[in-house]
């Protein structure tokens, strides 16, 4: 199937057809991820997973020290 790249305000776009989105289980307002890999683009379905606690914590090993962040000295009328 064939398609064409279009103008859409300062994007561009390409129409899906229904056929394909049924082909691939996706319907209007689904959520997708899109990406390019060398000369192709991959359109699929976003995975919305939330993370527990836990997996948000794995790779966490309990060792981090907060400290300042020095921006350097002032520059401009800043009142310190």
């Amino acid at each position: 199937m064939y398609t064409t790249i279009h103008k859409w305000g300062n994007s561009k776009a390409v129409r899906l057809p229904k056929g394909i989105l049924e082909k691939a289980s996706l319907r209007e307002n689904d959520q997708v991820e899109i990406m390019a890999e060398h000369d192709c683009i991959i359109i699929r379905r976003a995975k919305k997973k939330h993370l527990t606690i836990e997996e948000r914590f794995e790779g966490y090993s309990g060792n981090y020290q907060c400290k300042e962040l020095d921006t350097g000295k002032p520059v401009g009328k800043e009142v310190w």
